[in-house]
């Protein structure tokens, strides 16, 4: 069990590692990837040849008769979202990093870019029901509660519901926010993801953003003989024969199948996502992820 110093040790690690991360490789990605996010109303001015049609007031253009559309200015505050899965399969690990530490340097990072941009910060902790709601606020102090959260937290359930957190989020947050789901995003069943109606709700009140985060063993069984696999959410165990190629053929199809249910229900509600494994270099995939934007 970690004492309060060493908590405070590992707090303090982090920061040095993700917040020099974010002064030397994010400066200035993180704002130009997710800038005009939260837009703000301005006035409302005569149409113009190359003005969106979409932004018409057609209230004004009535009582005128003249089109007019309204205009919108960049709010100089915005706000992120952390949404973090807690769920038992986070602490998965077969290399150097459990899911659980490779999420909480992510969002480590995430934070303290939008820190430096002078946004405000929450998060979100969920199982299968929201275990701790951290709402927004400024300033490196509540990065650094935040991150001490996400290092000793320890949820009350084992199981996963993405769309019961989802669904909080919708309810609670009522301006627009960038939200990060950061997640295994393993809750699937009869070949569907339980979450597809909260995320194409949540997606289209807030600018989500989906980081997948997985351990190689998911994706590839080893051939190491008869071992005892342990299911961490449910407490399941089952002795599988790994020598057997097709047990094996059969694990790799099934992730593969999952996958795809996961990343079709991501892009059908139009939300940009990355996936990352624990034994890859999780710099190199957000990176990509801003470059998507």
């Amino acid at each position: 069990m970690e004492n309060s110093n060493d908590i405070l040790k590992r707090v303090r690690k982090i920061e040095i590692k993700t917040r020099g991360l974010s002064n030397d490789i994010f400066a200035g990605k993180y704002h130009s990837a997710f800038r005009g996010r939260g837009m703000a109303f301005s006035e409302v001015r005569e149409y113009r040849i190359g003005d969106d049609v979409r932004d018409i007031d057609w209230n004004v253009t009535a009582r005128t008769r003249k089109p007019h559309i309204k205009t919108y200015e960049e709010e100089r505050e915005l706000t992120m979202m952390l949404v973090v899965d807690v769920s038992g399969s986070r602490l998965f690990g077969t290399t150097d990093r459990l899911k659980k530490n490779m999420m909480t340097e992510i969002a480590a990072v995430l934070a303290f870019s939008a820190a430096q941009n002078n946004d405000k910060i929450g998060c979100l902790f969920f199982s299968d029901r929201v275990e701790k709601f951290i709402p927004p606020k400024k300033g490196r102090s509540h990065v650094l509660t935040i991150i001490r959260e996400l290092i000793e937290f320890m949820p009350e359930r084992r199981t996963t519901d993405v769309g019961e957190a989802l669904r909080f989020l919708t309810n609670v947050t009522k301006k627009r926010c960038t939200t990060f789901v950061l997640s295994d995003f393993f809750d699937t069943e009869g070949g569907k993801a339980r979450f597809d109606e909260a995320l194409k709700i949540a997606s289209g009140k807030h600018d989500l953003v989906g980081i997948r985060v997985y351990d190689p063993r998911e994706a590839e069984l080893p051939d190491v003989g008869a071992v005892e696999l342990l299911d961490a959410e449910t407490g399941r165990k089952v002795w599988v024969d790994t020598s057997s190629t097709a047990v094996r053929r059969a694990y790799g199809e099934h992730w593969q199948q999952t996958s795809s249910v996961i990343e079709d229900t991501l892009k059908h509600s139009r939300v940009d996502h990355v996936t990352v494994a624990t034994d890859e270099d999780y710099v190199a995939a957000l990176m990509k992820l801003f470059k998507q934007r």
